[in-house]
């Protein structure tokens, strides 16, 4: 195996501590490899949008170069944008402040990764696509209905690839559990129960502090978080169209009612933040004085300088030093999704805020033969009531992948494996989240969050 192409590291090898393990920057314990598809030819690619997403999914260039090159860059950062440059020597006439001047250019490259913010998806969406090129699009899709199906509209009429970024169900987890349904192992499925642990500090980070904090400025937290869950169950579910949809949550206790007595605006200047487990000062400050700047840190040092000094300037002044009560989100902290299907069997959606896992999804579905049960990276379990006894079934997982893939336990490597494989055979049976499933699932969020907000069930027409 040739010389191993370096992930970006802000400060060097320093390790994940243990409370980020299972997030973004992954587990030390998931290593390098080299992918051995017999490809027909390299994918070139232009990045829309250099920050966390758009950067992840670009290494995949660094790590399989015969694969994916990325010749082309646009974001309106310029540390950001720069940093992409320099990472794959990227000309200087495909670096570009605003997408709209790339997609002013004849098509250059063969796709387009659109990691924009989530309500600037569509408009280069279906701009790039009536350019011709193949997209991959960060979820949510779109933040209203409307603009989704006037992506998928442009996607098929220029006939592109469109992958949208439901990365779980590209994870082997998924994929094994969609398997043994399909296989009848636990018979006719009667119900699925589904957890999504947000994970206490995380959610303060993304939907208190962070970019979708505030559903004006992004979108409301089903769509922008749990996305992925909805889609996981209407998956799951196969060919069963969901008939009637419920959906319960409210912001609970983000809010200034809720503000301890002499805390202060700031967790920098806080006389009680010790006894706050939502400080700015034990998520970030914390973790970088043992030297590590990955994934959150690294996104409250926007200004790409890495060390202390910088970061305390950044809780000083910008948003991720703000008291959690002190802040501009109105997102829920808590909702469950109740669906029921053809056939009568039904589906339970759980995304809550204050836990202590982070990302550790738990599933069990029930069956009229059996139940099978799994929780983050598996094993899947099956007990057969007939026979009276459990079943273990390992995830057919690559043998390794690349740190700075190894993000939703490794569903973004399996993700990128899939596009660049899709485009580069011209396969889009390759493509797990195309238009078309894509936009149902999406369907279902929009109309639980409408079954939130007006407090009825909503009837799904066919």
């Amino acid at each position: 195996m040739g010389a191993k192409p370096s992930c970006f590291q802000p400060t060097g090898t320093s390790p994940v501590p243990q409370e980020f393990s299972n997030v973004r920057g992954g587990s030390s314990e998931i290593p390098y490899m080299e992918s051995n598809t017999e490809m027909s030819r390299q994918v070139t690619v232009l990045v829309i949008g250099a920050g966390s997403r758009g950067r992840t999914y670009s290494f995949f260039a660094q790590q399989f170069p015969a694969r994916m090159k990325v010749i082309g860059v646009a974001d309106p950062h310029p540390f950001a944008r720069k940093r992409l440059q320099e990472a794959h020597g990227i000309d200087e006439d495909n670096v570009f402040d605003d997408w709209t001047a790339a997609a002013e250019k004849e098509r250059f490259a063969d796709a387009v990764i659109i990691a924009t913010p989530d309500s600037l998806h569509k408009a280069p969406a279906v701009a790039f696509a009536h350019k011709g090129y193949h997209i991959l699009l960060e979820k949510p899709m779109a933040v209203t209905l409307e603009d989704c199906k006037e992506i998928v509209l442009a996607c098929k009429t220029n006939d592109v690839i469109l992958a949208v970024c439901h990365v779980l169900r590209y994870h082997p987890v998924a994929l094994k559990i969609k398997e043994l349904l399909d296989a009848g192992l636990i018979g006719d499925i009667c119900h699925i129960q589904h957890l999504e642990p947000v994970g206490f500090w995380h959610f303060a980070h993304s939907f208190v502090r962070g970019n979708w904090r505030n559903e004006a400025e992004s979108t409301f937290s089903l769509l922008a978080k749990s996305c992925h869950d909805v889609d996981l169950i209407n998956y799951w579910m196969g060919s069963r169209r969901c008939l009637k949809v419920s959906s319960f949550g409210n912001l609970s206790h983000f809010t200034k009612e809720h503000k301890p007595e002499g805390a202060a605006d700031r967790c920098l200047d806080c006389s009680v933040e010790q006894t706050c487990p939502y400080s700015a000062k034990k998520i970030y400050l914390a973790q970088a004085k043992m030297g590590y700047f990955g994934w959150p840190v690294s996104v409250v040092c926007h200004s790409g300088e890495y060390d202390i000094e910088s970061l305390t300037d950044a809780l000083r002044h910008g948003p991720y030093g703000r008291c959690v009560y002190e802040c501009d989100n109105d997102v829920v902290n808590h909702q469950v999704v109740n669906m029921e299907f053809e056939g009568g069997a039904t589906a339970a959606l759980t995304m809550v805020g204050f836990t202590h896992k982070l990302g550790v999804r738990k599933t069990t579905i029930y069956g009229t033969k059996g139940e099978l049960s799994c929780e983050g990276s598996g094993p899947v379990e099956i007990y057969d009531f007939l026979e009276r006894k459990k079943s273990s079934f390992s995830p057919n997982k690559a043998a390794c992948v690349p740190m700075c893939l190894s993000a939703h336990s490794g569903a973004d490597y399996y993700l990128m494996e899939s596009f660049i494989s899709a485009v580069a055979e011209n396969n889009p049976s390759l493509i797990r989240t195309g238009p078309d499933d894509t936009l149902n699932s999406h369907l279902l969020v929009f109309e639980a969050e409408r079954s939130r907000k007006e407090n009825r069930v909503v009837l799904l027409e066919p």
